[in-house]
């Protein structure tokens, strides 16, 4: 909201400007800069905007200072604990937690949509076998807009409903033929007996040739990998989804967008980075080198999965992964794999030093998810499109949101211009 008494002065060569001063709900006050070029005739420069409010929002709020994370306003622990992946993605779809009746209804919806057309079968099989999975469901959500294109029209309230109920239930299919795919064996089929993070896990790791039952651990923290991971505010991707968007691309293209921003290491690749280390540094005997080497200032070498950009003291995600992680390793055990066995080492030696204390690098979200996907079977290569497929919900959520917003407009970010003046061309015989 705007407080017409609250503004801001900024001089520029001794002429005054007020800009209007918004204030949220949560989280620190916004100058409104909308009009200072039309005005002042200058721009406002923020590398990476990390200053910048890009947007009005009602769906996430973050303080990273406390530790905070809520969706519509509920704690991101009590969702962990008390409530289930579908029913977040209905919380962020619509605004508030579902009825009993509604929240039925809308997982026979997500339910039913969780097939794939048939003819996309013959897509993947353009792929070589050796691709990155996110390569695969980059080309493939993308490539929904060419067998969807009944729900592709962003103008249209019940398309952008209908789309927003085939991307929830279609990219765990998607993201599970994209492993099944680069491992060589057959695709599985959904099944609507099934619930969502369970489901999942039938099509990544049955085969036709034997029964394979879900254990009721490892889809709970399936499930709550999902949640923790549904959405985040104004990330990367998330204002990826967002820019996208705001030229009217049609929503596969735009959630294609987003997966491809997530696939940078420095975004959604955190998880996959976090066991690569756990790789290099091999056995338990190694670990306190490794942690001498992450306290030498000198040593580029960094603890990944280790304290978080946005988080200041630590992850409230973490608690409840790091729950997860203990059930399901004292599930799977792991006396067969020094992965695991470094993982809960390195947790118990920088929990137990005061340097990390002091430095709040504290294990976050990152480093219990990839110990549970790594103990459930999954390659590295899994992790960042099992992140892709939790975040659809929000960058979906985000994406609806613009519509209703009045301000919406195509994304056009400034610059701070430092090249060249205008000059003449020169003849090539005379350079």
């Amino acid at each position: 909201m705007t407080d017409a008494s609250n503004t801001a002065q900024l001089t520029i060569n001794g002429k005054s400007y007020d800009l209007p001063v918004l204030s949220p709900t949560a989280g620190p006050d916004v100058l409104d800069i909308r009009k200072l070029y039309a005005q002042a005739g200058v721009f406002t420069y923020d590398p990476g905007y990390t200053s910048t409010a890009s947007c009005d929002s009602t769906i996430t709020f973050i303080d990273g200072d406390e530790g905070v994370l809520l969706h519509r306003g509920y704690p991101i622990g009590q969702l962990a604990e008390k409530s289930h992946y579908l029913e977040v993605c209905y919380l962020l779809l619509y605004g508030e937690l579902p009825t009993a009746s509604a929240l039925e209804d809308f997982e026979d919806r997500v339910t039913r949509h969780t097939m794939v057309h048939e003819q996309m079968h013959n897509f993947f099989r353009g792929f070589r076998r050796d691709a990155h999975p996110m390569a695969t469901m980059v080309g493939v959500v993308g490539a929904m807009s060419a067998f969807y294109a009944d729900s592709a029209d962003v103008n249209d309230p019940w398309q952008r409903e209908v789309a927003s109920i085939r991307m929830i239930a279609k990219l765990p299919t998607i993201a599970a033929m994209a492993y099944k795919y680069s491992i060589g064996q057959p695709f599985v089929y959904p099944r609507n007996d099934l619930d969502y993070a369970s489901n999942f896990l039938n099509m990544c790791f049955s085969v036709p040739a034997e029964n394979y039952q879900v254990d009721p651990i490892l889809s709970r923290a399936m499930d709550r990998i999902f949640t923790l991971h549904a959405d985040h505010e104004q990330n990367a991707s998330t204002s990826t989804v967002r820019l996208a968007s705001s030229s009217g691309a049609n929503p596969f293209a735009c959630i294609a967008a987003g997966i491809a921003c997530l696939w940078g290491p420095a975004h959604g690749g955190a998880n996959q980075a976090c066991l690569e280390m756990l790789k290099e540094i091999g056995t338990v005997d190694r670990i306190p080198e490794f942690i001498a080497r992450a306290k030498d200032k000198d040593d580029p070498f960094r603890l990944m999965g280790f304290g978080h950009r946005v988080y200041k003291n630590f992850d409230p995600r973490a608690t409840v992964m790091k729950q997860s992680a203990d059930e399901v390793l004292d599930l799977l055990g792991i006396e067969d794999n020094p992965i695991l066995q470094v993982a809960k080492e390195l947790e118990k030696q920088a929990l137990d030093d005061p340097y990390f204390a002091e430095k709040k690098l504290f294990p976050n979200v990152d480093f219990y998810s990839g110990i549970i996907l790594e103990a459930m079977g999954f390659p590295t290569s899994m992790f960042t499109p099992i992140f892709a497929l939790s975040r659809t919900v929000g960058w979906i959520s985000q994406w609806k949101e613009q519509f209703s917003d009045p301000a919406h407009k195509i994304g056009r970010p400034r610059q701070l211009y430092r090249g060249e003046t205008q000059r003449d061309y020169v003849d090539v015989e005379n350079r």
